[in-house]
């Protein structure tokens, strides 16, 4: 169990919390739904042209469009988009390994430069 858990620790806590922030929005938005349909003399349904179902799927896509797919679309984005010299570019990576060799082929010289008498 605990190497599951360290193995893929981020993605239980992260459905974890996902799920429960859906328990709670359900919840919250059925007793909102039924105290309005009940101030309006009807019976709150879960099902049906005016059921509770429809406002809950409206309001799960509303949430799904303005914050899931946001953070989703930047990480997607910025995994093949990348503004060169950020942290997250590998042009800096790239820059150091080159002054890496010269460095290695620098210190190769002396080395042979030592060598000959």
């Amino acid at each position: 169990m605990s190497n599951l858990f360290r193995d893929y620790g981020l993605a239980i806590v992260l459905a974890v919390l996902f799920i429960g922030s859906w328990i709670v929005q359900t919840l919250t938005g059925w007793v909102e739904f039924a105290s309005q349909q009940q101030a309006h003399g009807e019976v709150a349904q879960v099902f049906g042209d005016s059921g509770y179902f429809w406002e809950w799927m409206a309001r799960t896509f509303e949430n799904w469009q303005s914050e899931f797919l946001q953070l989703f679309t930047m990480v997607v984005l910025t995994a093949f988009l990348i503004h060169r010299g950020s942290s997250e570019s590998k042009d800096s990576e790239d820059e150091l390994m080159l002054e890496l060799r010269v460095i290695h082929g620098e210190i190769e010289e002396l080395k042979r430069g030592r060598a000959r008498p």
